[in-house]
């Protein structure tokens, strides 16, 4: 039995086209964030799974294990579930998004640790607190809250949980969901079987169809301040960060 990462990788993207391949920084995007999935030690195998000839090659010509999938996916869940099933002996299917080039290799570990540390739970999560500059209410940022055992209650746009009292709570600060997915394989090709659920529709969050049909999902909180790739301008800051990074090695 093992823990195998698949990085689902697309072309098209509606804000960003192209930017899995973009290469400022003398890799494409995607190699970075396959660098960090490889680094994880609870990760035994690492595939990029796309729907794209110049994706794959570029995958295969840095080293990494690529597959070709089907073109009429509706999400990277799906997309994910194609690869599981030709994957019989895998216990875990982790999922980490190609537009994660500094996704800390120990928050997989995390992510895996928790959930099966979580018998009863289908799937495994993060969260984080809020930076400084974060705010709670901004609907682009989905906030989730937990149980005494560390399980998903809600996931939401909202601002979650509301202080009737006062601005803040010591007791209940808000948490932001950070979007890496461990599946038990069996669960994830049930999972992609089933329909859209009310709330999911709702919120636009796929992950609520999970607990809409009474399953569990563990949600471990860790501390992180990387940050994911949606945009042009996003992708111009992090190539200043690694070009800093590039400097700091070289100590010039």
């Amino acid at each position: 039995m093992s823990v195998i990462a698949i990085i689902p990788a697309r072309y098209a993207s509606t804000r960003f086209p192209g930017k899995m391949l973009a290469d400022r920084t003398g890799r494409p995007l995607i190699q970075h964030a396959y660098e960090q999935v490889i680094q994880s030690a609870a990760v035994d195998r690492t595939l990029i799974a796309t729907d794209d000839d110049r994706i794959l090659e570029a995958a295969r010509a840095f080293g990494a294990e690529a597959v070709m999938t089907r073109a009429d996916h509706p999400n990277g869940s799906s997309r994910l579930a194609e690869v599981a099933a030709s994957l019989p002996r895998a216990e875990l299917i982790v999922n980490v998004q190609g537009d994660e080039p500094e996704l800390p290799p120990a928050l997989i570990d995390r992510a895996v640790e928790h959930l099966r540390q979580s018998p009863d739970a289908v799937v495994g999560t993060l969260a984080s607190p809020f930076a400084a500059d974060e705010d709670p209410a901004d609907p682009n940022i989905v906030k989730v809250v937990r149980d005494q055992r560390g399980c998903a209650l809600y996931f939401s746009r909202a601002r979650l949980p509301y202080p009737r009292d006062c601005e803040t709570s010591p007791h209940a600060e808000p948490l932001k969901h950070i979007g890496l997915y461990v599946y038990r394989r069996p669960f994830l090709l049930r999972y992609v079987t089933l329909p859209e659920t009310p709330l999911e529709r709702a919120e636009k969050l796929e992950q609520l169809r999970i607990l809409e049909n009474g399953e569990k999902i563990a949600v471990a909180v860790v501390g992180t301040d990387h940050h994911g790739i949606d945009t042009p301008e996003q992708y111009e800051a992090f190539v200043r960060r690694e070009e800093a990074r590039a400097r700091g090695r070289s100590g010039k």
